[in-house]
């Protein structure tokens, strides 16, 4: 009987030690969280007293050596303690304008079971008596904080990299305004990425890993790319044309090195089903762990690029012409030689900024028409039936003078989110902005605006303002899915970027990922982009002619 009782002592000792050790992941999960939060929230940190980045590399190592929580939450406990004295203030008083949006907001991580409750009891004391800050949010934000050596660390140190990664992943948790809409939760990306970023031997492995999370954002305005020859390694080089995804085929839609597509034949059209022996879903999904998009449409926009890449000089390419496959041996050439138009050097037709096409109907390129052309856009096209503003590209700003063109009265068009700074994670609504007024000699015809998945922020943002008007007719179809300026991240071999700040329409629905909905969708068909037809246009145009 007492071999038994023994016996069942020493398995429950051992059940008890073995649950109370933590992993590396966890401990340094855990840590990340304090020290972002701390960075932001704590007055002393929040002011610029400390640097925060030090104090990290220097409590690392002995984060390392803890083995239970008791000894993870003293550290952390000490480390809060050492800074001095948080003074209690008076409770701090949100101003009655004030209206939270807080779908990006959760602090009750603060009971992690890691955490003592002393611990836990600290982080809300600080949340309660937090830095007040007298900085406004505006373009120029430093997320970061005191940006100071990001450009100077050694990622081949475990202990740099964990640094960047803590940097990064705590300006997304407090101040990216959708959060809430990521495919997964941020704290999961996290702990995803973190054995990733601690075994990383080369600077090229970090980056890679840092890539993957900055896809996890489903953000189409984040692009993140690597430079340097630590990095980079041999130069890329290019297919001499880009396309169009349809049905899991790879369709050339535009050439951008003549000579180079005429010496293979590649022509306007040609359908595209492998590289490298690799069918082009297989390379779309290759490809989907690095690529940050809103969603799938400007996703496989995206994905073009990295497909039309290579760093082989020697591509073998298939394509489907007249029902037959047929490989082709190429070469690629760097991204000068493979978008460089020889032979329409100088021969170029320009562009039409404006024209009016058949049956009174105008037609504007917002991709290249700028203000200065607007009130001569104005005086040819106001008597028209119809306007087809084609926003299948970037706009030059020219949102205002088109808006008091159509527009019989002052509108708003869109809501705001922005972070409030004095509490940080939390958002607020603010007042968005108004286009048109009062004008008895607007645009009384049909307005139609072009979308697709290359329209994006300035784009959607446009669009949103010309529904206004109230006779617009959106074609075409998803829209890129992202609204809002662009905050950009520089570092050493390193550059990201995210959205700042929430775009909503006046209803408060959203488009972040959604995009902007089309009234009537059209999609470019293979037949159609090999026969030379703009099917979205002419989907406009019968949409004039019948209003259906």
């Amino acid at each position: 009987m007492n071999k038994i009782t023994l016996v069942l002592l020493i398995v429950c000792t051992q059940t008890i030690f073995a649950s109370a050790k933590i992993t590396e992941t966890e401990k340094l999960t855990a840590t990340c969280k304090v020290w972002g939060f701390l960075k932001y929230y704590h007055p002393k940190i929040g002011s610029g007293q400390v640097n925060w980045d030090s104090q990290l590399l220097e409590k690392l190592p002995l984060i390392e050596k803890a083995q239970t929580k008791e000894e993870f939450s003293l550290i952390l406990e000490n480390w809060i303690d050492d800074l001095g004295e948080v003074k209690m203030v008076a409770p701090i008083v949100i101003p009655k304008e004030v209206e939270f949006f807080d779908k990006n907001f959760d602090l009750s991580w603060f009971n992690n079971k890691l955490f003592s409750k002393k611990l836990s009891k600290k982080l809300k004391f600080i949340e309660n008596n937090r830095f007040q800050s007298n900085e406004e949010f505006d373009y120029n934000f430093d997320s970061f904080k005191y940006l100071k050596n990001y450009f100077d660390l050694d990622y081949t140190n475990k202990s740099s990299r964990i640094l960047m990664l803590f940097a990064y992943w705590n300006v997304i948790e407090y101040y990216f305004p959708y959060k809430y809409v990521m495919d997964q939760k941020w704290d999961l990306s996290l702990q995803q990425v973190l054995p990733l970023v601690l075994e990383a031997k080369k600077g090229n492995e970090f980056y890679i890993a840092l890539k993957k999370l900055t896809a996890k954002l489903n953000d189409s305005h984040v692009e993140t790319t690597t430079y340097g020859p630590e990095v980079v390694g041999k130069r890329p080089v290019y297919f001499p044309a880009t396309g169009r995804i349809i049905e899991e085929k790879l369709v050339v839609t535009e050439i951008l090195g003549d000579s180079l597509a005429q010496a293979d034949n590649i022509k306007i059209g040609d359908v595209i089903t492998k590289i490298k022996g690799k069918t082009i879903k297989e390379l779309i999904q290759e490809n989907r762990d690095f690529i940050s998009a809103s969603n799938e449409a400007k996703f496989l926009d995206k994905v073009t690029l990295p497909i039309l890449k290579s760093y082989d000089e020697n591509v073998e390419v298939e394509f489907l012409k007249d029902g037959q496959y047929e490989t082709k041996s190429m070469i690629w050439f760097n991204y000068h030689d493979s978008h460089r138009n020889e032979f329409k050097k100088g021969a170029i037709k320009k562009k039409e900024k404006f024209k009016l096409l058949d049956n009174n109907i105008g037609y504007v390129d917002m991709g290249i028409i700028k203000n200065r052309h607007i009130p001569d856009m104005i005086e040819a096209l106001k008597s028209t039936q119809a306007i087809v503003f084609d926003m299948r590209n970037y706009p030059n700003e020219t949102y205002e003078l088109i808006a008091n063109f159509l527009n019989p009265a002052e509108k708003k068009f869109c809501d705001y989110t922005m972070p409030y700074l004095n509490y940080p994670g939390r958002y607020t609504w603010k007042e968005g902005i108004k286009c048109g007024f009062e004008n008895k000699d607007n645009y009384k015809g049909k307005v139609v605006v072009l979308l697709n998945e290359q329209s994006m922020s300035q784009s959607e943002w446009t669009a949103m303002c010309f529904q206004a008007a109230g006779n617009t007719t959106i074609i075409g179809s998803q829209t890129a899915g992202t609204d809002g300026n662009v905050f950009d991240l520089e570092f050493k071999g390193f550059h990201t970027r995210y959205t700042g700040i929430g775009v909503y329409y006046t209803d408060r629905r959203e488009t972040q990922r959604i995009g902007i909905v089309p009234d009537i969708e059209v999609k470019p068909t293979i037949k159609g982009i090999q026969e030379g037809k703009d099917e979205v246009l002419d989907r406009a145009l019968l949409f004039v002619k019948t209003g259906k």
